[in-house]
C-alpha cells in the first residue's frame, strides 16, 4: 500500500512550490514534510521532487500527485454516503484544469462560476496553447483540458465543444496607415503583427486561408490576451482576436476589421479524464452548457 501522508505531503509541497509553505498549509513542521517524502523516496527507490525554488515533481512525482488528485475527488464523494462528520476538508479540493488564455478571457469564466458556486471546490487553471493543453493531461498533470486537439487520451474522454472565432482587427488608424488600399501581401509584409507566442499560428493561418499569402511580418510578440487587444487599440500592430472581445471594440470604433466576413474559427474540445467523480461529472456538464450557449457551432 502507498503511504497516503507522504503522498498528499509531496503533491501539496509541489502545489505551494516548497517544503515550508506545505508545512504551513499541513499544519506539521518542515523537517517531518521532508521525512515524509524522503521516506517514500527510499520506499519507491526513485526521487520525486526536484528542491528548488519553486520545488517541482519528476516524472514519477507527476504521477502521484495526480493520484493524489483522484483520490481526493473519490473520497469527496464518499463522505455524504459514509455520513463522515463534517470537516470542511471537501470544500479545499483543487481541481487543475489546462486551458487556452482566450478561452480564459471570453467563455469559460461562466462555466467556473457556475460549477464552483454548486460544488464548493476551487479550480487551478494552467494556462497554456489550445492545440498543447491535451499534453498537460497527457502527463497527468491536470484531470481535464479545453483543448484544440481532437486525438484520443488514454483514460479520459473528449467532447466537441464548438468553435472560438477570431477576427483580424487593429485600431482604425493602423488600417489606414498600413493598408489604405486593401490588405495585400505587399502591405502583410510591411505591417507588424501581434504573436502570443512562438506556437502561435492563427495570424499566418488568417493571411494564409483569407488572401493566399505566407505571412513574413515584423512580429511584437504579447502573451497575453488582454494585451493583445490593448496594443491594438493602440496602434502596435494588427492580430487575430476573439470575436467576443473584438466586437465591442469594433461597435466602438476603436478597432477595425481588416478584411470584413473573414472569421478563422477554432474548433475546442473538452477532454477529461474518466474518473467516475461527481466534481467531474459537475464541471463537464457546466462546461458543456456554457459552450452551447457562447461558442459557434455553424
Amino acid at each position: 500500500m502507498l503511504d497516503y501522508p507522504a503522498l498528499v505531503a509531496v503533491a501539496t509541497v509541489v502545489r505551494e512550490g516548497s517544503f515550508e509553505r506545505a508545512a504551513e498549509r499541513l499544519g506539521i513542521t518542515p523537517s517531518a514534510v521532508s521525512q515524509r517524502v524522503r521516506a517514500l523516496e527510499e520506499r519507491l527507490g526513485s526521487i520525486v521532487i526536484v528542491r528548488g525554488q519553486p520545488c517541482v515533481a519528476t516524472e514519477v512525482g507527476r504521477r502521484l500527485c495526480a493520484h493524489v488528485d483522484q483520490v481526493q475527488l473519490l473520497e469527496a464523494d464518499l463522505v455524504p454516503s459514509l455520513s463522515l462528520p463534517a470537516s470542511g476538508a471537501e470544500a479545499k479540493i483543487t481541481l487543475k484544469i489546462a486551458v487556452n488564455s482566450d478561452s480564459i478571457a471570453t467563455w469559460l469564466p461562466e462555466a467556473a462560476a457556475d460549477f464552483a458556486h454548486s460544488t464548493g471546490f476551487l479550480l487551478e487553471f494552467i494556462i497554456e496553447d489550445e492545440a498543447h493543453t491535451a499534453d498537460r493531461l497527457r502527463s497527468g498533470e491536470v484531470l481535464a483540458a479545453v483543448s484544440a486537439d481532437p486525438g484520443t487520451v488514454q483514460g479520459c474522454r473528449t467532447i466537441e465543444l464548438g468553435c472560438l472565432e477570431y477576427l483580424a482587427c487593429a485600431s482604425p488608424e493602423f488600417v489606414a496607415r498600413y493598408f489604405p488600399a486593401g490588405v495585400t501581401a505587399q502591405a502583410l509584409a510591411l505591417a507588424p503583427c501581434l504573436r502570443f507566442d512562438r506556437r502561435d499560428g492563427l495570424q499566418a493561418r488568417w493571411a494564409r486561408e483569407a488572401h493566399g499569402v505566407e505571412l513574413d511580418a515584423p512580429t511584437h510578440w504579447v502573451p497575453s490576451t488582454s494585451g493583445f487587444l490593448n496594443f491594438a487599440m493602440q496602434g502596435l500592430a494588427w492580430g487575430m482576436h476573439p470575436t467576443m472581445l473584438s466586437r465591442p471594440r469594433m461597435d466602438e470604433g476603436r478597432l477595425a476589421e481588416l478584411t470584413p466576413d473573414t472569421p478563422v474559427n477554432v474548433k475546442l474540445y473538452w477532454t477529461v479524464t474518466r474518473l467516475h467523480a461527481m466534481a467531474l461529472r459537475a464541471l463537464t456538464d457546466a462546461v458543456r452548457r456554457v459552450a452551447k450557449a457562447r461558442l459557434s457551432h455553424g
